[in-house]
């Protein structure tokens, strides 16, 4: 049995971020995503892109394999501004799991909540006091899992331009005091995997 493990990435790291992102896309995010972003996905452009954006940059590997990968910082005022325009007073203080994929064919493995865990670390240690994310509404597995971590939906949502079609996210926010893998349940079976 291969190793898992979760490490900050390096820019060697690029491709395979790119293979799972592009993996992600075209299987579980398909019904989210028009498909001029998953036929259009440009491999070389995002495989740059990434080898020149690791820092917050964390992949979950098993054995020599990256199944997934989490980026993770402070969190933008626009991340976290509600409905009305307002930033809330702890706005320094709050940290933002921008993505967390892992590759469908390393799901169910505890990839997804390893990466959680060491993303919200990283938050901590930074000094942020709690998190957010934004996922797709509709994605009902995401929603799942994060709420296992206790992130909860906090009212809030956005509509973004994917490639010509909306689409809307749902903020997630919750503590980073995260010391467990969050595994599935029996109600995921079967949902598209982180």
């Amino acid at each position: 049995m291969a190793i898992a493990h979760v490490r900050p990435a390096t820019p060697d790291d690029a491709a395979a971020v790119t293979a799972v992102q592009r993996e992600v896309w075209t299987t579980a995010w398909a019904g989210f995503l028009p498909t001029s972003l998953t036929e259009g996905f440009d491999s070389d452009a995002v495989t740059a892109a990434w080898e020149r954006s690791v820092d917050g940059l964390l992949v979950a590997t098993e054995g020599d394999t990256v199944a997934g990968f989490a980026l993770a910082g402070p969190a933008s005022p626009d991340d976290l501004t509600d409905a009305v325009g307002s930033v809330p007073d702890d706005a320094a203080s709050v940290g933002l799991v921008a993505t967390l994929l892992v590759s469908p064919r390393w799901g169910r493995r505890g990839h997804g909540g390893r990466l959680l865990v060491t993303a919200a670390e990283a938050l901590r240690t930074a000094g942020a006091t709690r998190g957010v994310t934004w996922v797709p509404e509709r994605d009902a597995a995401s929603r799942a899992f994060y709420a296992r971590a206790g992130w909860e939906p906090d009212g809030t949502v956005r509509t973004l331009d994917a490639g010509g079609r909306p689409l809307r996210e749902v903020r997630l926010g919750g503590a980073l005091d995260l010391e467990f893998a969050v595994r599935p349940t029996a109600e995921d079976l079967g949902l598209p995997l982180l």
